[in-house]
């Protein structure tokens, strides 16, 4: 009897409907906390960079890939924590940056501050406070639109 399993590939897919604890309209694969998949023999070993160490949301994320992959017939599982190279917002997706800027949150550029306000688009922005939300986010205001944002920060 041949036992199939997915493609690496289909596993990507999968993956990539998996959301983010803290922000749901982004995917663990556009968040490039998924560093790798790869089938060893007949288990399937995901690889996951948090985007920090002391991330709370860790362990949340772990449960929502294993329970992903075993809703799809996943039998044998190995999540791999790799903290080196460390998470960096440069491993966020395009698609991923404009979802945070949908979303309301403005995306980490490497300049340092938001390009612009993600509400009414305006550049006039001032920062509120180096501390957000969430730790790897800061407080942000329009000048213009008078909103408050969260600034994804770049790490």
């Amino acid at each position: 009897m041949v036992i199939t399993r997915p493609s690496v590939d289909q596993i990507w897919v999968w993956l990539d409907n998996v959301p983010d604890p803290e922000i749901p309209v982004i995917s663990l694969v556009d968040l490039g906390v998924i560093r790798d998949v790869a089938w060893v023999n007949d288990v399937l070993e995901v690889t996951v960079t948090p985007t920090y160490s002391g991330c709370p949301a860790t362990s949340i994320i772990n449960l929502d890939i294993e329970t992903a992959l075993r809703d799809h017939g996943v039998k044998y599982l190995k999540l791999k924590r790799q903290l080196s190279p460390a998470w960096t917002t440069e491993w966020l997706s395009e698609r991923g940056r404009a979802k945070l800027e949908d979303y309301g949150i403005a995306p980490p550029r490497p300049a340092g501050g938001p390009e612009r306000c993600p509400q009414c688009k305006s550049k006039n922005v001032q920062r509120v406070s180096q501390f957000g939300s969430t730790p790897c986010k800061a407080q942000w205001r329009c000048s213009d639109c008078l909103e408050p944002f969260d600034y994804f920060k770049c790490i």
